[in-house]
């Protein structure tokens, strides 16, 4: 157990960990989610000779933050989950509104556009996929569904007759629950509870089928199941959709997480159509 420096509340220092999971749990985040967190924490701890967090404020977290940017050199998204992490920590937990972090050097983000595939490529992956992943697949692409939206579905969340799905908060929700349109074969323990549960297929099963689809179609793009959402997205815009509804569709909270695909369409300076041509 970390042991802190520093003074904080003899009832928060010895279980401060054990909180931030009692509170990510009653926020119903996942579990990746919950031990990443508490991996962030316990490293920003350590970073600074175990001083309790509640004996710190935004000057130690940017001191984290910038080192984790200018000695280790992580990427921004590695970055940006730590920032998450320490935010959760202070706001949820130690209910310490620091605000916002302005100083911070931030980890530089490549510019990189996602892979798609043509819709032929799709075709052929297609040809290569049968069974349940065939199926999976197919919702990947067809409704441009994440990974674990996809895994995560129940079957009261699909509407036959109005030919809809209904996806329950996107990123982060988690839910032990039996009834999942792809169940795991095999029934599993839920490591909060101890209670055994049936859990749904794990992400490796359709992650290596679609790999190994991938390569059998003789595609060289280094493309992966998250890659049939971005071509979802491409050749929804392509068919003349407009931006806002691909934003709905795709469950994007900021448009301009949506605008990155019209630069794979280069609807740019390079896209747009002359006038004189429709004379």
């Amino acid at each position: 157990m970390v042991q802190y420096n520093g003074t904080p509340p003899r009832n928060q220092a010895p279980r401060l960990l054990e909180q931030v999971r009692v509170t990510i749990r009653a926020k119903h985040y996942s579990l990746r989610t919950e031990d990443t967190y508490v991996q962030w924490i316990r490293r920003f701890i350590l970073f600074h000779d175990k001083r309790h967090p509640q004996a710190m404020g935004a000057a130690e977290v940017q001191q984290f933050l910038t080192d984790l940017a200018v000695t280790h050199q992580v990427a921004a998204s590695t970055q940006n989950q730590a920032l998450s992490a320490l935010v959760f920590l202070y706001k949820e937990v130690l209910h310490h509104d620091f605000g916002w972090l302005d100083d911070v050097v931030r980890a530089k983000k490549p510019t990189k556009l996602p892979v798609v595939l043509t819709r032929d490529e799709v075709k052929r992956v297609f040809q290569h996929l049968s069974g349940a992943s065939w199926l999976m697949a197919s919702l990947l692409y067809g409704a441009g569904l994440r990974l674990m939206e996809c895994l995560r579905l129940r079957i009261k969340d699909v509407d036959f007759a109005t030919h809809q799905l209904t996806i329950r908060e996107g990123k982060g929700a988690h839910e032990w629950i039996w009834q999942y349109v792809f169940p795991a074969a095999r029934r599993s323990i839920d490591p909060r509870s101890g209670i055994e549960r049936r859990h749904h297929v794990a992400p490796l099963v359709l992650q290596r089928a679609v790999k190994a689809a991938v390569r059998q179609a003789a595609i060289t793009k280094a493309a992966s199941c998250h890659t049939l959402r971005h071509s979802f997205a491409t050749h929804v815009l392509e068919q003349g959709a407009d931006i806002r509804t691909v934003q709905e569709l795709l469950g994007h909270k900021d448009l301009n997480t949506t605008m990155i695909y019209t630069h794979v369409l280069q609807r740019g300076a390079r896209g747009a159509r002359s006038p004189l041509d429709g004379l």
